[in-house]
């Protein structure tokens, strides 16, 4: 090809190649075997020409190595890097990753209970770690170059999402940053706001999947593809994806096998025909089971594969279920090779924890290749099942949503088994984002062709529906950020109120809520427009109609007013006269389907009103009479039959043998009612005088309406018309005026609210933080106020490590499910009576939060200690044994090992915070030997937490 070029052009395309390898660009691109991807090269280069980069592209696709060349760039530079994650597993498969590249001289890890090498040059890192250091003023910010923040979308998550913006808004300005995303529809967005907040920043989107990815449904014995590939014959050759037809036949034949009554009348020849057919239907279709559906992808060469279940229990069973049905996934090479990896990492397990842990159960199913992964499990074991299942040693993992979370752990196939999942509230059906983020892991970059995404068949399933999450590829990123107590008092220390209110407004939160009210504000400035048209059509010669059409408007309301107070008199009144009723009487029902004469059988009032006294339980809609009507009709009527009271006419002795249900009793008792009081007329009640007559206030607006210069115009009506019209648009304006009032500043407005409630508390004295203030600057967490107010209150002073363990649980344990039917074990004494003054603190700040009107339902606040696990960390704290302790706590290793590891962070928060004239100190002590006594067997030796 050079061959062709001219002299010039070939001079010009050398000087390009020696452009290019002049750049930090191309020593990296040689660290890997394989070409980058355009998408990649282009943020590499965005980053190199010194700006801020938002990579958004699928699982898989390779982002993080944008993220690797930011490392390789503060190292060339020799400035510092943090390489920030959202969970500490995935800080330690990146820590791995670089160490094997640049050497553990060179890389560190934090992830708040893991410090390793804390001053390298590149840091790995969760978020909360790098938002804790920014707050703290911490001296490792010193040289910092860039930062990477892995999974940036994570920012959208309600409970932790907040640490991400507040990194993004306190990063010096000189730091360059690096927002790896999933593919998002709003990156643009997210990207504008970034540029606003970071400066010049590069959106580089990559919707394309490095392998291809082919959905299925697994439906019996066959593998249907969900969609069905079809040419446009238009001339482009463009491909349009249909749902495979044989799908949507399966689905209605299946909807149409609804029982059916008047089946019951057929012949039986008839039946038998349907019941053959309808075997044969079946011997067709069915959900296959978890074994069928292994050997069924064994067979089809597209294991490994995860299959995602949304149950732990169902994770384990799965596993179970595969050991009974006898599969077997590994040869005898691979068994050995599988026990080795085991037993090594294993290795520091206490032998007699490991029968308490189910270990050898674990092994069986790793030799033969089959796994769980979820967050019950102890990470130790994780790692292990995602190691032997990165080197193909395990085959078949059954996994919670947890394992879409970015690790790195890609497979040929994933299966999944529903599409509705427990939200923690109620199932729902999972989000086309949720599915995305599922089956992009399938097809693993450089080693598969194509990726397989596999949905078992489930009865009333709809293909289309299916067809709608596996098309949605992208989903909109949403803020979830709230300032907190802990947030305010930072800001306030480090830039004073003024300026903390205007750094909350730049979060990408009131980012989105503003653009939200750009709509608005468009509609505002039209029927502003119109209110000017319509003001001119309402113009009057003789006067200012607009007073007048006040005028009348006043009036029309005060009569409105006093014709709602009238007829609510009224219905009171009524049912006042209804509650006097009793059996036997004989009353006139003034209108209705049932009006006219009729016999009270029962006075229908609630348990304990027929003393006069309210009782435990009552009518909507008042007292509701059951009586029997002239026309031998037991009905029972409601206060809509009475606009008006009603009076006894006459009493009648009901009969003990009277059975409503009897249309003999019926019609002797209504002729019985129409003999005594048949001839009895009742009086036409006289309509009440309107209390508008003798209203002063409409007599003066009468009078004023007359006595106004517009009230002789010709044209009058006209103009009222007009100005009818003004009225509903001005009041249609104001309602929208205060829509954009109430998203705009809200997080400057919460931030207020915060900001009172604290200074209330003596936290903050104007842009003073004070000595509490200082405190509560150290103590990071759901629960950080009621935490300060434990200490400054000296709750826990005096107690032993394992209580204070204990107290410190109902901080950072939040039981999956609530359960408020047993109460919770708790330690007695000293521990015991500091529990209740922790929940008797909280309820004192939850008032003081409704007084502010600080709203936990809005994601702001603390919410009530949960005292779930005090008697597990106590008992742990105190040295009793494992088994023992899962035991009585009924938990999975896993969950106890991480809630132990929060109890950690949270003493470790408590044993650094600063006291005031030496209060504090006692409890500093303990909280540092409580850690002590916490970080022993499983909790020790868990890299994970």
């Amino acid at each position: 090809m050079t061959e062709d070029l001219s002299p010039a052009e070939r001079y010009a395309a050398a000087r390009i190649r020696a452009a290019e390898q002049a750049t930090a660009l191309a020593p990296f691109r040689e660290l890997y075997e394989f070409e980058l991807d355009p998408f990649q090269i282009e943020a590499c280069q965005a980053l190199e020409a010194g700006k801020g980069v938002l990579v958004a592209a699928p699982t898989g696709s390779g982002k993080t190595i944008v993220g690797e060349f930011a490392v390789h760039l503060a190292l060339a530079q020799g400035r510092k890097c943090f390489y920030t994650t959202p969970i500490k597993a995935l800080s330690n498969q990146k820590y791995s990753d670089l160490v094997r590249r640049y050497g553990p001289e060179k890389v560190g890890l934090l992830t708040g209970d893991n410090s390793v090498n804390s001053e390298a040059p590149v840091i790995v890192m969760t978020t909360e770690v790098l938002r804790n250091m920014l707050y703290a003023g911490s001296q490792s910010l010193r040289g910092l170059g860039y930062v990477v923040m892995d999974e940036v979308h994570y920012l959208s998550d309600r409970f932790r999402g907040a640490v991400w913006e507040e990194v993004i808004i306190h990063l010096p300005d000189s730091v360059t940053l690096v927002s790896l995303s999933a593919t998002v529809s709003n990156a643009e967005e997210f990207g504008d706001w970034l540029d606003t907040v970071r400066g010049d920043t590069e959106v580089i989107v990559s919707e394309s999947r490095p392998v291809p990815l082919w959905q299925h449904v697994l439906a019996g014995r066959r593998m249907y593809d969900l969609f069905e590939e079809e040419t446009d014959h238009g001339g482009r050759g463009a491909a349009r994806r249909e749902v495979n037809p044989d799908l949507v036949r399966m689905a209605r034949m299946e909807n149409s096998r609804t029982y059916n009554p008047r089946e019951r009348r057929r012949g039986k020849m008839v039946r038998e025909a349907d019941r053959e057919r309808e075997r044969r239907q079946r011997s067709r279709i069915w959900t296959p089971s978890r074994p069928e559906v292994i050997e069924r992808l064994d067979a089809e060469g597209l294991l490994p594969a995860i299959t995602f279940i949304f149950s732990r229990a169902a994770c384990e069973a799965a596993v179970q279920q595969c050991l009974y049905a006898g599969l077997r996934l590994n040869d005898e090479e691979a068994r050995q090779k599988v026990r080795e990896i085991v037993e090594e990492r294993t290795a520091s397990i206490p032998g007699e924890d490991l029968h308490v842990l189910g270990y050898y159960e674990w092994l069986e199913g790793l030799e033969r290749g089959i796994a769980a992964h979820h967050a019950g499990m102890l990470p130790t074991f994780k790692e292990v099942v995602e190691e032997l299942f990165v080197r193909g040693l395990v085959k078949a993992v059954f996994a919670t949503e947890t394992l879409a979370l970015g690790i790195n752990m890609p497979a040929r196939s994933v299966v999944l088994e529903k599409l509705v999942k427990w939200n923690g509230e109620q199932h729902a059906d999972i989000t086309p984002g949720e599915y995305t983020q599922l089956t992009g892991r399938a097809g693993r970059r450089g080693i598969d062709v194509e990726g397989h995404a596999v949905v078992l068949w489930q009865r009333a399933m709809d293909p289309g529906a299916l067809a709608g999450l596996a098309g949605t590829r992208t989903y909109p990123l949403r803020s979830s950020f709230k300032p907190s107590y802990n947030m305010a008092v930072n800001l306030v220390q480090q830039f004073g109120r003024h300026r903390s209110r205007e750094l909350l407004e730049t979060s990408f939160a009131q980012f989105q809520a503003d653009k939200s009210v750009v709509g608005i504000s468009r509609q505002v400035q039209r029927n502003e427009e119109g209110l000017e048209g319509y003001r001119e059509g309402m113009t009057c010669h003789l006067g200012d109609f607009e007073e007048y059409a006040r005028l009348r408007r006043e009036l029309s309301d005060r009569e409105t007013e006093l014709a709602k107070q009238g007829a609510a008199q009224r219905r009171a009144a009524a049912a006042g006269s209804l509650e006097k009723l009793k059996p036997g009487d004989v009353i006139h029902v003034p209108t209705g389907k049932y009006a006219g004469l009729a016999l009270v059988l029962d006075p229908g009032l609630p348990a304990g009103r027929a003393n006069g006294h309210r009782g435990g339980f009552e009518y909507y809609d008042g007292p509701r009479p059951l009586v029997l009507t002239a026309e031998r009709q037991v009905k029972r009527l409601a206060s809509m039959d009475f606009p008006v009271p009603v009076e006894a006419l006459e009493r009648m002795r009901i009969p003990k043998s009277f059975n409503p249900r009897s249309p003999q009793s019926r019609r002797d008792l209504a002729s019985a009612l129409r003999t005594k009081a048949g001839h009895i007329v009742p009086e036409r009640g006289r309509k009440p005088r309107s209390e508008a007559a003798d209203d002063r206030e409409i007599a003066r607006l009468r009078k004023d309406i007359r006595a106004h210069p517009c009230h002789g115009c010709d044209e009058r009506e006209d103009h009222a018309r007009w100005a009818e019209r003004y009225h509903r648009l001005q009041r249609d304006t104001r309602q929208l005026e205060r829509r954009i009032e109430g998203r705009t500043n809200t997080i400057a407005r919460t931030f207020d609210r915060i900001v009172g409630l604290l200074t209330e508390m003596d936290y903050l004295r104007g842009n003073e933080v004070t000595t509490h203030g200082k405190r509560l600057a150290r103590l990071y967490g759901e629960l950080d106020l009621l935490a300060s107010e434990c200490l400054r209150e000296r709750v826990w002073e005096g107690l032993n490590p394992a209580e204070l363990a204990a107290c410190v649980s109902a901080l950072v344990y939040e039981a999956r499910q609530a359960d408020d039917a047993v109460a919770p074990k708790l330690p007695s004494g000293k521990a015991k009576a500091a529990l209740g003054e922790m929940v008797r603190i909280w309820g004192r700040l939850d008032a003081l939060e409704e007084e502010f009107k600080i709203n936990q339902a809005e994601g702001v606040g603390q919410r009530e200690p949960d005292l779930g696990f005090a008697w597990a960390a106590y008992e742990w704290a105190s040295g009793k044994g494992l088994d023992e302790v899962l035991r009585e706590a009924e938990m999975p290793a896993g969950d106890f090992v991480r809630w132990c590891k929060q109890v950690i962070d949270v003493l470790g928060q408590i044993a650094a915070a600063p006291g005031d004239g030496g209060e504090g100190t006692t409890v500093t002590r303990t909280a540092r030997k409580a850690v002590d006594a916490l970080l022993r067997g499983v909790v020790a030796y868990s890299s994970v937490g």
